[in-house]
């Protein structure tokens, strides 16, 4: 079984940063992705930023270039640093873990808000 802690977010204005921290326990596979969805009131969730242990990364068009996700494959830990928020940004974050074949677990969300 396999248990991601979140931390990180919160509120902030306009222009401002935030990083997110996404920490996997248990059985964890090496071929995984981590990586962050999003979800705005009202709104499906939608992917942010995910990364393959190879360090392959893919980001949404909307966060590129102000969001770098990262991960410390020895700690199992996912990272995402969102710079030069938005109020677009504002939504919960959750992270995930695709653990090859074995599924994807998704942690219990972060507030994230961004005020104009």
């Amino acid at each position: 079984q396999v248990q991601l802690v979140e931390s990180g977010g919160g509120s902030v204005q306009a222009g401002g940063s935030l990083r997110l921290s996404c920490a996997a326990s248990g059985r964890i596979f090496a071929i995984n992705t981590m990586g962050w969805y999003r979800q705005a009131p009202g709104s499906q969730r939608e992917l942010v930023a995910l990364m393959e242990h190879t360090g392959f990364s893919n980001y949404a068009w909307s966060v590129k270039g102000r969001f770098t996700i990262s991960r410390d494959n020895a700690k199992n830990t996912a990272y995402l640093q969102m710079n030069r928020l938005a109020p677009e940004d504002t939504g919960v974050y959750y992270c995930v873990l695709k653990n090859s074949d074995a599924g994807d677990t998704w942690g219990q969300g972060t507030q994230v808000t961004v005020s104009s």
